[in-house]
């Protein structure tokens, strides 16, 4: 690394500007022909049209005109190409060292009957339809921090609401991803008690959800549709009257030691920038191989945000079979993408290119790194319980609050969230914390940011040392320690399941 730049990979034929370069400015051994902004990428040779454009050893893109060195490298000079489907299995298997069960770390969390792990204790409100979503809601707002006081042990009242449920089919991947989440959330063990709101005329029946996932009502899981109960007002009378008689019940449950085997982490990355790559997304991938180690759980998800990168995860799959449902959803997502007119590489955002990403390509490869470099264990469908430990991989968009919704839904008890343009979202009921790519964004937003990944680059620290910095902040947020996101609210608007369909 220099003064003005740095070189992910000895093949590489560009290198990332570590400030704004002025023009004539040094980058390795050629001079910029043009300002460079900071995060950018600069040609340290000749690239002639049609030749790949490579970073981290791998292809993001194509030069579309010939690039001089010095060259600024983005959109204006840079194509984007499907991904070849050449695939290896199982090539690159690095099995996690076990951390031994005597010495394991532990973290203190609420234990459900089930045996399953909270990090949180809260009680949803569900809603099976956006026509019911003013009175959960309503229900909700009932209980502040006044009505709370007196149960400790209950983090909050959090009404769950969505812009579907109905106007959609009544079978088929639509209706299946919006049960799963809905069963995961009312099933999720952060979730100490649950209500659930309906119409009444709605596809999405609530009796068909507990029909289908066995689901038994009971003091801690009730339900109410508004036409039953007569309207609106009568509803939310009815619905705080039963949250009423569920605290008592759900402050019965206490913190007490548990094995940090227990976590399942959502590994998330939203508002990404050149640095996320280099920094945080790498960083967190050390902080996932720890948890491995003691037995926990990776989840990677935002299947079109590891669009070109697959490859070096079918490498991971511990068996060809895993392998190749992940490939399975790539060939979905391209297809969904070209059936609705799309292109894979709508995604880099406006403000992913600004932060210096030029094609879906890069930003794969960079997001990819939040999983580390254990094996992959298993690939799920959007929402789907998992039931494999290690690192896994879930189907889903790359919309940040759709993908950790099913996320969540899947399991996940905690959320760990890199990003680099900045990011002010929580997402209830697992707690979130926010890693900066780098310092200059963590300092302007220190009251949303919990770690600063940045120093790898502005203080020289190790990904190691903020690989462990990042796993021992997870420990004690998982221990009740409130995230920043959790410190200011955020969290009950970020409820987004996916909609796969059309709407009728």
């Amino acid at each position: 690394m220099s003064t003005n730049t740095v070189r992910l990979d000895p093949s590489d034929n560009v290198v990332t500007a570590l400030k704004t370069l002025e023009t004539g400015a040094e980058a390795e051994a050629v001079r910029t022909l043009s300002l460079i902004p900071r995060g950018h990428k600069i040609a340290t040779r000749a690239i002639a049209k049609g030749e790949k454009v490579v970073k981290y050893a791998q292809v993001i893109g194509y030069a579309a005109e010939d690039i001089e060195p010095g060259s600024h490298v983005h959109t204006q000079n840079v194509e984007f190409r499907g991904t070849a489907h050449e695939y290896e299995f199982s090539t690159d298997l690095r099995p996690a060292t076990m951390v031994p069960e005597a010495a394991r770390d532990t973290f203190m969390g609420f234990r459900r009957k089930n045996g399953k792990v909270g990090t949180r204790n809260t009680i949803a409100v569900l809603t099976s339809v956006n026509c019911s979503a003013t009175a959960a809601r309503k229900i909700a707002e009932a209980f502040g921090p006044e009505e709370l006081a007196a149960y400790p042990n209950v983090d909050n009242v959090t009404a769950y609401v969505h812009g579907t449920g109905c106007g959609m089919g009544g079978d088929g991947e639509g209706f299946e991803a919006l049960q799963r989440v809905m069963w995961g959330y009312a099933r999720h063990p952060n979730v100490g008690a649950v209500l659930m709101v309906g119409l009444g005329c709605e596809v999405n029946q609530i009796d068909w959800l507990l029909e289908a996932y066995g689901i038994e009502k009971g003091p801690l899981f009730q339900t109410m549709n508004i036409q039953d109960v007569a309207g609106l007002r009568k509803t939310v009378e009815m619905g705080v009257a039963k949250i009423r008689e569920m605290l008592p019940l759900v402050n019965e449950a206490k913190r007490e030691p548990c094995p940090v085997s227990e976590l399942t982490l959502a590994l998330q990355c939203g508002g990404s920038d050149a640095w996320s790559g280099i920094t945080a997304n790498p960083a967190l991938g050390y902080a996932c191989d720890l948890l491995v180690a003691q037995g926990g759980t990776g989840v990677l998800s935002e299947t079109p945000e590891i669009y070109g990168a697959e490859h070096l995860l079918t490498r991971r799959a511990k068996d060809e079979k895993t392998g190749k449902k992940l490939v399975g959803l790539i060939e979905w997502w391209e297809d969904y993408t070209a059936r609705n007119k799309g292109s894979m590489d709508n995604n880099p955002s406006p403000g992913n290119k600004k932060g210096g990403l030029t094609t879906i390509l890069e930003k794969s490869l960079g997001a990819a790194a939040k999983g580390g470099t254990t094996p992959l264990n298993g690939v799920y469908k959007y929402g789907e319980p998992i039931t494999e430990r290690g690192f896994v991989f879930m189907d889903s968009p790359g919309y940040d609050p759709a993908s950790v919704t099913g996320q969540i839904a899947s399991g996940c008890n905690i959320v760990a969230f890199t990003t680099g343009r900045g990011s002010a979202a929580g997402f209830k009921p697992s707690p979130s914390i926010k890693i900066a790519t780098n310092t200059e964004m963590y300092r302007k937003m220190t009251e949303d940011m919990d770690v600063d990944a940045g120093r790898i680059v502005s203080e020289g620290l190790s990904i190691e040392q903020l690989g462990r910095e990042i796993y021992e902040t997870l420990i004690r947020v998982a221990s009740g320690e409130m995230s920043k996101s959790e410190a200011q609210g955020l969290g009950d608007y970020e409820f987004v399941p996916w909609q796969i369909g059309a709407t009728m």
